[in-house]
């Protein structure tokens, strides 16, 4: 059986959709599976045993309201590849008028995606031949799995969510690089970036909670950041006193070797938080705008601290906001979510022992 998925990105999408990949492999190893991604997010699929065949588009010039059949036309030209693979079934896990587009181009006689009260764009279930119900108000990572399994008739996983990201001794011998300036010991990552505006906490706030991990619970801050936020990284350092935290750009997938090791991570609702959950590391998120039911850790013992005590928190998505009071906590009410997160990870050890 031939399969393309189609699921182009970000980052957090594409590390969304890792558990439908795994039980798609699982349940049918003989099947050729065609992965579709923005050439932006394509990093983290890179070297995956799972894909088969990675095939990378940049969709960013197809924005600003083109005609449909524009639309169709320029895709065409990149994906044109696609035709030449006779796929049994396209599976459309994003939900867009572009996702369904390609996954139309591809030629498959059957396309899967979510029926229309799920899909983020309603009118592109023209373009698919088949849908299938999801529940409302499940993560996304549970609406993946779902889709998959009406699409193949498959059974996926209800717990233990296989995340397979392949990294080299690359990103490993740059994780322990950044391990090694720690000087040992416990150390916990904390990421103050994202995406929007809207989601992030105060720079000067992740400084003195680097200052109180290290003070107060002998854990070495190691603050991670992109490429494009040495300014914001420079903020947080300002405010930590404690002579201990580290600053780090790694890569991604040296990102995910680093947060294999951490102790602890802290981050908002952007890719590295959802690359920590899939390395297992005990998560704190901090959400504002969007859902931690939906985005955030599937895990039970992870840890979200939001605001559920003003008349706006409905999960608003805004990229921009005049009030802009849902990332508005204190450090305090964040160090105790850290206490509680830690101490859930002890008792899970105990447990294990």
């Amino acid at each position: 059986m031939r399969i393309l998925f189609v699921k182009l990105g970000s980052i957090g999408d594409i590390v969304h959709t890792l558990p439908a990949l795994a039980a798609v492999r699982r349940a049918l190893p003989e099947a050729e599976i065609t992965w579709v991604v923005e050439e932006r997010s394509a990093e983290i699929l890179r070297g995956n045993p799972m894909v088969d065949r990675l095939v990378e588009v940049d969709t960013r010039e197809f924005r600003g309201g083109r005609r449909i059949d524009d639309l169709l036309a320029s895709f065409g030209k990149q994906v044109k590849g696609l035709r030449g693979h006779k796929y049994d079934i396209a599976i459309d896990l994003q939900g867009l008028w572009k996702s369904a587009g390609i996954a139309k181009l591809s030629g498959a006689k059957k396309r899967f995606g979510f029926s229309r009260q799920a899909l983020r764009e309603p009118a592109s279930r023209v373009l698919l031949t088949d849908t299938v119900e999801v529940p409302e108000k499940i993560h996304v990572i549970r609406k993946n799995l779902a889709l998959v399994a009406g699409a193949l008739g498959i059974n996926v996983p209800n717990t233990d969510l296989e995340f397979p990201i392949s990294t080299s001794e690359e990103h490993v011998v740059e994780a322990e690089a950044i391990v090694s300036t720690s000087g040992g010991g416990e150390f916990a990552i904390l990421n103050p970036g994202g995406g929007w505006v809207t989601k992030l906490w105060h720079a000067e706030k992740f400084g003195q909670l680097a200052d109180r991990l290290w003070t107060e619970r002998g854990i070495t801050p190691i603050v991670v950041t992109g490429p494009k936020e040495h300014e914001l990284a420079r903020d947080v350092a300002a405010a930590s006193k404690c002579g201990r935290l580290v600053l780090a750009v790694p890569g991604l997938k040296a990102f995910y070797e680093l947060a294999r090791q951490a102790h602890l991570y802290i981050g908002g609702d952007t890719g590295p938080t959802h690359i920590a959950v899939a390395a297992g590391v005990p998560i704190v998120g901090l959400f504002g705008p969007t859902e931690w039911w939906r985005n955030g850790s599937p895990r039970p013992d992870d840890v979200c601290v939001d605001r559920t005590d003003i008349s706006c928190r409905v999960d608003c998505h805004r990229r921009t906001c005049g009030v802009w009071i849902c990332m508005d906590f204190g450090m305090d009410k964040v160090f105790e979510a850290v206490e509680q997160r830690l101490a859930n990870h002890a008792s899970l050890g105990e447990l294990v022992a």
